[in-house]
C-alpha cells in the first residue's frame, strides 16, 4: 500500500473518513437515506480490506476491476514504469509513443477497414459529446447545412 497521506498514523480512518466524507457526493446513492460507505484501506486480487479488519470479496467487480483485479503484479509494474517515464501528456498539440502505438493497434482491430482512427476519451459522457461533435463536423465538411438536432430518449 502507498504511504498514508492523510496525516493519520496507520490505517485508522478516524480522521480521513468523517472529515472527508462531508465533502463528497457519492454516486448511485440518495445521500440522506444511504448507509455510510465502507472505509477501504487496501486491495489485493479480488479482495478488499476494510478499516475495521474485515475482508470482502469484490463480487461486483467494480468499474475497473472486472478485467484485471486489484494490484496485479504485471499491471502494477507497467503503471509504475509509465509513471516514472511520463505520467500524462495531453493531446493538445502533442503526442507520445505509447498512445500512438495503442491507436495503431486499435485501428487494426476495427471494421470496416476504412475506419482507421481512434479517439481516446476518459469517460462515456465525453465520448458521446465528442461523437456528436464529430457527426456535426462531418456534415459541415461535406458542405451540407450543419445538422444540430439530436435524437435522444426522454428520461434516459
Amino acid at each position: 500500500m502507498p504511504g498514508n497521506t492523510s496525516g493519520n498514523k496507520g490505517n485508522s480512518p478516524s480522521g480521513w473518513y468523517p472529515f472527508g466524507l462531508n465533502h463528497v457526493w457519492l454516486p448511485y446513492a440518495q445521500m440522506k437515506t444511504a448507509s455510510p460507505p465502507l472505509a477501504v484501506i487496501g486491495t489485493e486480487g479480488c479482495r478488499i480490506r476494510l478499516a475495521d479488519g474485515r475482508e470482502l470479496i469484490d463480487g461486483i467487480a467494480s468499474w475497473w476491476t472486472a478485467c484485471h483485479g486489484y494490484n496485479h503484479p504485471y499491471i502494477r509494474a507497467a503503471v509504475e514504469a509509465q509513471l516514472a517515464q511520463m505520467p500524462h501528456v495531453m493531446f493538445g498539440g502533442m503526442v507520445h509513443e505509447p498512445a500512438l502505438t495503442l491507436a495503431r493497434r486499435l485501428a487494426g482491430l476495427m471494421a470496416p477497414a476504412d475506419h482507421d482512427r481512434v479517439f481516446f476519451s476518459d469517460s462515456g459522457s465525453v465520448a458521446v459529446e465528442v461523437a456528436l461533435k464529430m457527426a456535426m463536423q462531418y456534415w459541415n465538411n461535406r458542405g451540407s447545412r450543419c445538422r444540430t438536432r439530436v435524437l435522444a430518449f426522454r428520461n434516459a
